[in-house]
C-alpha cells in the first residue's frame, strides 16, 4: 500500500521520492529504523505502537544535510535529529550490548552503535598517471581499514614499541618447568624483539642497538625510524591499530605452530636456468 502511493505520487509529480529497503529483518528492523528516526528528527511509526499512517503529518518526517542511496546502501549524512536524543539512544545501544549474552546480538548491537555514533568522510584521491592512482587507493584502502581496527579495540604504540613493552613485562614471570614449553616462551620472547629491529634495520641503523636503547628507554618513548629521533610515540602519531598487532602475532603464532608440528612437505625445486649458447657469427 504505501509503495503503490509512493509510486503513484512520484509518477503524478506530486513530489520526488526514493524508496529503500529497511535494514535488517524482524525487530532487528524495527530497532534501526527507530534509530534513523532518532537521527533524522523523525517519528517512528510502527503497527504495534497503534500508530496510523493516516494520521501522519509533515511535521513527523525527518530531515538529513543529504543522503546517498544506491544499488547496496544507504548514507545519511548529518541527520537533523536532537543531539540529546541520540545520545540517549547511544547510552541505551551500549547498555544492551554488556547485557546481551550471545555473540550475535553484541555484534548486531555494535552495528547500530557505529552507525549512531560514526561520521561520514568524503576522501578525494588525483594523481597524474594511472599507476600513481592505483598506488594511492591501495594506500588509502589500508588506512581505512587501520582506522577501522583501531576503532574496534583501540591503538598502541607503533613503530614495534608495543611488542618490546610487551617483552619487558612478560619476561620475568613467563616460566615453565616444562623444557619444550619453555623453549616455546623463548621463541615467542624473540619474536617480540624482531620488528622493531627490522624497521630500524630497513632504515639503515643497527637494529640490536636501536633495540638496546628502547629497552632503557622511558615508557611510550621509541626511536622514530623516519627521523632517527626518540620521541613520545602518541604525540608523534607513531601508533598501530590494536587489532592489527594482536592479530598479528596470533597468525605468526599459528603459522609456526603449523610449521613444528608437520611431518613432512612438499615443495618444487628451483629449476636451474639453462645457459643460452651464444650466437654463431655470420659467414
Amino acid at each position: 500500500e504505501v509503495m503503490s502511493t509512493l509510486i503513484i505520487n512520484k509518477l503524478r509529480g506530486t513530489f520526488n521520492v526514493v524508496a529503500t529497503k529497511a535494514p535488517g529483518f524482524g525487530d532487528d528492523a524495527k530497532n534501526q529504523l527507530a534509530d534513523i528516526a532518532v537521527l533524522t528528527g523523525a517519528n517512528f511509526y510502527a503497527k504495534d505502537l497503534n500508530m496510523n499512517l493516516a494520521e501522519m503529518t509533515m511535521n513527523d518526517l525527518g530531515s538529513a544535510k543529504k543522503v546517498v542511496v544506491s544499488k547496496d546502501k544507504t548514507i545519511i549524512i548529518d541527520g537533523a535529529g536532537d543531539s540529546v536524543e541520540v545520545a540517549k539512544r547511544v547510552s541505551e545501544i551500549k547498555a544492551a550490548i554488556e547485557n546481551a549474552k550471545s555473540d550475535y546480538d553484541k555484534k548486531r548491537l555494535a552495528e547500530r552503535l557505529g552507525k549512531l555514533t560514526n561520521g561520514v568522510a568524503l576522501i578525494k584521491v588525483g594523481a597524474t598517471t594511472e599507476t600513481e592512482l592505483k598506488e594511492k587507493k591501495l594506500r588509502i584502502e589500508d588506512a581505512l581499514n587501520a582506522t577501522k581496527a583501531a576503532v574496534e579495540e583501540g591503538v598502541v604504540t607503533g613503530g614495534g614499541l608495543a611488542l618490546v613493552q610487551a617483552y619487558k613485562d612478560v619476561r620475568a614471570t613467563l616460566k615453565s618447568d616444562v623444557v619444550d614449553v619453555q623453549r616455546g616462551i623463548n621463541v615467542v620472547l624473540d619474536a617480540l624483539k624482531m620488528p622493531i629491529m627490522q624497521i630500524a634495520e630497513n632504515a639503515g641503523f643497527d637494529g640490536n642497538e636501536i633495540y638496546e636503547q628502547q629497552l632503557a628507554a622511558k615508557e611510550n618513548r621509541g626511536f622514530n625510524a623516519k627521523t632517527g629521533e626518540w620521541v613520545d610515540m602518541y604525540e608523534a602519531g607513531i601508533i598501530d591499530p590494536t587489532k592489527v598487532t594482536r592479530s598479528a602475532l596470533l597468525n605468526a603464532a599459528s603459522i609456526s605452530g603449523l610449521f613444528i608440528t608437520t611431518e613432512a612437505a612438499i615443495a618444487k625445486l628451483p629449476e636451474k636456468d639453462v645457459p643460452v649458447p651464444p650466437a654463431m657469427g655470420q659467414y
